[in-house]
C-alpha cells in the first residue's frame, strides 16, 4: 500500500542530463485531477482505499448502476473508476479533487500501470 497515489496517463519518454552530464531517462505523465467518488474503509469493505475517477464521461455513455453510484456521492462522472489503496485514508473526503500537487519537487515515486 501506498502513502500517496494518483491516477496519469502516459504520454512519453524523454532524457534530462544530471550535473556529471549523465542522461536520465524521464517517463512524461498527463495528469489531471482525480475526484473521490467512494472512501473504502477495513470497518465495512475489510481494507482501505480511495475510490477515485478522472476526466469527463457524458452521462448517455455511462449504465444506470454507474450513474447511480455517481450520484449516491454527488460527483460529476468521470472516464475511469480506478482504487487507491493507501496507508491513511484519513483527511480525505468525498468530492474532494486530488492533484499532482500532493507530491513535492524531486519525491521519488513508484508507478504502476493500469
Amino acid at each position: 500500500m501506498a502513502g500517496k497515489a494518483i491516477v496519469g496517463r502516459k504520454v512519453g519518454m524523454t532524457q534530462i542530463w544530471n550535473e556529471e552530464n549523465r542522461v536520465i531517462p524521464v517517463t512524461v505523465l498527463e495528469v489531471a485531477p482525480c475526484r473521490v467518488v467512494q472512501i473504502k474503509t477495513p470497518q465495512t469493505d475489510g481494507y482501505s482505499a480511495l475510490q477515485v475517477t478522472q476526466g469527463e464521461v457524458a452521462e448517455k455513455n455511462l449504465n444506470q448502476p454507474q450513474i447511480g453510484h455517481f450520484d449516491k456521492a454527488g460527483v460529476e462522472p468521470g472516464r475511469k473508476l480506478v482504487e487507491l489503496r493507501l496507508n491513511d485514508i484519513d483527511g480525505y473526503e468525498i468530492g474532494q479533487e486530488i492533484s499532482a500537487e500532493i507530491f513535492s519537487e524531486g519525491e521519488i515515486v513508484d508507478v504502476t500501470s493500469v
